[in-house]
């Protein structure tokens, strides 16, 4: 154990946690900055793109995203227009100009064949293999801006991460790590000084393909869609795994209204997380095992990365879809499951708290970091 480490219980947070100080000594999301300089981030997904921002003492500059589609099934040079239309809406919106803009981070879902350049991606159309994203979409905003705009561009999932660390670990450096049960699961590790884990072949934190310990579980090794076969905690903790984990669990309730709906496998594992809201035993069942599942991924990722902080997020702990009660319970089976596989002072100093900023996260993420990077370059 570290000397001078102060012993607080690992706690699960329901309070809302300490609103933060970025690296660079700023007090983020609240403070109202006067310097003019902002910066944006894009926030591009499948379907549906996102804008927002932050100040220079990255403050948040609006609580509502600027949102538009994607428009991927028109080609690249359509989404490129989309996100410079997002960003001159978002900047109208608040009553800004390019003059303001210091520099843009794009969160965009890899994988990539290297930096910048999509590789072939499940939920975009072939021929966007090899885009080369970054330079285009770097040309774009600067023809706008009528002079350079420096971009930064990295995985959604851990721009996430960037924003959610900002918000939880106050005035101090630490480490933060991030798990978002949605569909698959969105996983990052932040570090003291607030940029994510990238890795050298940009590969890394993809962590929701990391094997679960089945023999803790009882459970067999469930497809993922990686089409690894080594059981990924993905398919173990999230949407895309509830199909199996009903056909195992409902053996256990051969009487219950599901063991003899008609209702066709989606709609059935779609009603789960209702009917765990009004205490159906099945459910329960099944969002527990998700929750003991996590608490061991937990326990693995501090053995590799020893953060401070672990955030939760996902639609499990959204306020507006699941109830208190529930969402003790399943922050409370996470910390319960992750506590014997942690080292004595893990127990005492890592904290495992629920995520807050729901879908600002990963545009305000992108938008920190493009900031990080540019303060980064005069430190």
């Amino acid at each position: 154990m570290r000397s001078g480490v102060a012993h607080r219980a690992l706690t699960l947070a329901d309070r809302s946690p300490t609103l933060s100080a970025s690296p660079w000594g700023y007090s983020p999301f609240f403070s109202m900055s006067t310097s003019p300089d902002i910066y944006i981030g894009t926030d591009s997904g499948a379907t549906t793109s996102k804008t927002g921002g932050v100040r220079a003492d990255g403050s948040i500059i609006s609580m509502k995203l600027r949102q538009s589609s994607t428009n991927s099934q028109a080609g690249t040079a359509a989404v490129i227009q989309g996100w410079v239309e997002g960003v001159e809406g978002f900047l109208a919106d608040n009553q800004l100009a390019w003059a303001n803009v210091r520099g843009v981070g794009l969160a965009i879902p890899g994988p990539y064949q290297r930096y910048g350049v999509l590789d072939r991606s499940a939920n975009l159309p072939l021929a966007f293999a090899g885009w080369d994203f970054h330079t285009e979409y770097s040309r774009a905003l600067s023809a706008k801006a009528g002079r350079p705009i420096s971009l930064i561009a990295g995985n959604d999932g851990n721009y996430g991460g960037v924003a959610e660390a900002a918000r939880v670990r106050g005035n101090r450096k630490a480490g933060v790590v991030m798990l978002a049960p949605g569909s698959g699961l969105g996983c990052a590790y932040v570090d003291p000084n607030g940029l994510p884990l990238d890795g050298d072949n940009f590969a890394g934190m993809e962590a929701g393909h990391m094997p679960v310990p089945l023999n803790l579980l009882g459970l067999k090794p469930y497809r993922c869609g990686c089409g690894r076969d080594w059981g990924c905690i993905e398919a173990y903790t999230t949407i895309s795994g509830l199909p199996q984990l009903l056909e195992d669990v409902i053996k256990k309730y051969p009487n219950h209204e599901l063991a003899t709906s008609s209702a066709t496998t989606k709609e059935k594992v779609l009603s789960l997380r209702t009917r765990a809201q009004k205490g159906d035993a099945l459910a329960l069942e099944i969002f527990d095992l998700q929750a003991k599942a996590l608490g061991l991924h937990v326990a693995s990722l501090a053995m590799a990365l020893d953060p401070e902080f672990f955030v939760i997020g996902g639609g499990l702990i959204d306020p507006e879809a699941t109830t208190e009660a529930f969402r003790h319970r399943y922050l409370k089976l996470i910390h319960d499951s992750a506590q014997p596989y942690l080292f004595p002072a893990q127990r005492q100093n890592i904290k495992i708290v629920p995520a807050t900023l729901g879908e600002l996260s990963q545009a305000i993420g992108a938008a920190l970091v493009a900031l990080y990077t540019e303060k980064s370059k005069s430190a």
